[in-house]
């Protein structure tokens, strides 16, 4: 990217630790961000010396943590003022190398991991570079949130060394400063994918599955753009950046929005877009949900059909298949107001018997059709970092491009209409069971006389650490129940899940007993309350 259109930040290049995994293809060097903890493999094209941009990059950057950055950088260099840095520099690139060739006869069986984590106010990034094919990416978002970046799980191929990078000139050694002056490079797209979506954020992590018979996931993978909010407590949370132009690079689509279901996801994802610049039209069941939205610039229309006969494109989130199947099939659904070219996205979490109906239905009346779950919570939502997950026609998946930026951090293009109720089951799946456990194991601590707290602190040093168990347990030492996931919806996907499971015949014990567990919390009138509420089916 060109130095100015992603802030620059001063580092310097420093040995990598031993069990960390240089990245295959063009060289990089492991940089130490001044003024945080973070770090990076970067492009040697990406760095720039410190002294010839430094005015440069001073006029870019304004805020209090990029000064402190560039006060960081000139301690450092006053403390090594005097000493030799053509050996010290001749010293670094030896020790590059030597780490070069320690890794060239092994096969990782991963490449590194990335995180960035925010810890005591500092936020640590990592950068994604290159083609990469990976088993999974994830990222998780929140006050306190590790959030895990791009994981490159390629082997490395045995073969020819790296390159000597004795050639590289670097004019004051390992203490010189580096700027990286842009995120990512580009990324190229298999032959067999066609291009990537045009105007599309270089921020947001895409995803493409492609369908041959080796399975394999193809995608354009960049961390979301994120900005750094001081809030008045003095912590620090990350927040997906807005569409101003310091920040923005998603370019609201020009085709009209529909949205149809403003529930606890409905909601956040019908602001994101509003805030990107979208022109929406809003519907939903209880008239008076759609007044703040009104207020925000929304468009309110009258009936499933009229906001679909208006808009080229309309996005529908609703609870179960029963409302899925009357939203569309229903008096003044969506159906009366398909005709050809119009457009309907199901983000409704349902089986993909439903979705399978519902697209043919649409698709035989000339419309075209996209399932797209999304898996996360309203806090996830209203913060616009979701993960989606999409399935059916492709040009659609790319016509909903900057919906899908402004809502989300991840979409996946799963293939046929299908293939994303599933997936969007299996993961709930586990969520659910997950939560089911966490819930046994705080009422078996509490019966048994150990501190709940201190189970809390234990499992968040071990390796299970993470936002949704932190989040959930402290929940309900607080006594907290407010809904971010109802519970009566992760049992209706655990029920899902499990006749998945029966139409393929395949076990699913583990679901079937948390699913039994959930029930009985129903039981308890836990159904409105947040899916931690299955804790109470454990008290006696």
């Amino acid at each position: 990217g060109k130095l100015g259109r992603y802030p620059p930040w001063p580092g310097k290049i420093v040995n990598p630790p031993k069990d960390l995994k240089k990245p295959r293809g063009k060289k990089c060097f492991f940089v130490k961000f001044f003024g945080t903890e973070d770090h990076a493999w970067i492009k040697v094209e990406q760095l720039k010396p410190y002294h010839a941009h430094k005015e440069e990059m001073i006029k870019i950057n304004k805020g209090k943590r990029f000064q402190q950055a560039v006060d960081a950088v000139e301690e450092f260099l006053r403390k090594t003022k005097g000493k030799d840095q053509a050996s010290s520099h001749n010293s670094n690139e030896e020790k590059n190398r030597r780490n070069s060739s320690e890794e060239r006869g092994k096969q990782s069986a991963g490449e590194e991991k990335r995180k960035a984590s925010l810890s005591e106010g500092k936020l640590k990034k990592g950068t994604g570079e290159g083609k990469k094919r990976v088993s999974s990416v994830s990222s998780e978002r929140g006050s306190k949130s590790p959030l895990k970046r791009a994981q490159d799980q390629s082997p490395r191929k045995r073969g020819r060394p790296p390159k000597d990078e004795k050639d590289l000139t670097i004019p004051e050694s390992s203490t010189v400063k580096r700027v990286m002056s842009g995120t990512v490079a580009g990324f190229k797209w298999p032959p067999s994918v066609s291009e990537p979506v045009k105007d599309s954020d270089p921020h947001f992590h895409h995803f493409l599955l492609s369908q041959t018979e080796k399975p394999a996931v193809c995608y354009q993978a960049i961390t979301k753009k994120l900005k750094v909010c001081e809030e008045e407590t003095g912590s620090t949370s990350i927040q997906a950046a807005d569409s101003t132009a310091v920040n923005g690079s998603i370019t609201p689509t020009d085709k009209k929005i529909g949205f149809l279901g403003l529930g606890l996801m409905g909601s956040g994802i019908v602001s994101n877009l509003l805030k990107m610049g979208h022109t929406v039209t809003v519907w939903n069941r209880t008239a008076e949900k759609c007044d703040l939205f009104i207020q925000e610039g929304a468009r309110l229309g009258r009936t499933p059909a009229e906001v679909v006969s208006t808009c080229d494109i309309t996005f529908a989130c609703v609870s179960d298949p029963k409302a899925a199947k009357d939203l569309v099939l229903g008096p003044s659904g969506v159906l009366q107001g398909i005709r050809p070219g119009k457009c309907y996205v199901d983000m409704s979490t349902v089986d993909a018997d439903t979705v399978t109906e519902l697209a043919q239905v649409i698709v035989s009346r000339g419309g075209r059709f996209l399932e797209a779950p999304v898996s996360g919570n309203q806090q996830l939502s209203n913060d616009g970092m979701l993960v989606i997950l999409a399935a059916g026609d492709r040009g659609l998946y790319e016509d909903c491009s900057s919906c899908f930026q402004a809502m989300g951090k991840t979409s996946f293009f799963l293939g046929e209409v299908g293939n994303a109720a599933k997936m969007m089951l299996i993961v709930n799946m586990v969520q659910g069971s997950f939560m089911a456990t966490i819930a046994e194991g705080l009422t078996l601590a509490q019966v048994t006389g150990q501190s709940q707290q201190t189970l809390l602190d234990i499992l968040n040093q071990g390796q299970l650490a993470s936002i949704f168990l932190d989040q959930k347990c402290q929940n309900i030492l607080q006594g907290n129940f407010k809904p971010d996931f109802y519970l009566k919806y992760i049992q209706k996907d655990l029920r899902l899940a499990i006749a998945l499971g029966d139409s393929v015949n395949h076990p699913t014990p583990m679901a079937a007993a948390a699913n039994e567990v959930y029930k009985r919390a129903k039981a308890l009138d836990q159904s409105d309350n947040d899916m931690s509420a299955v804790y109470r089916a454990y008290i006696h």
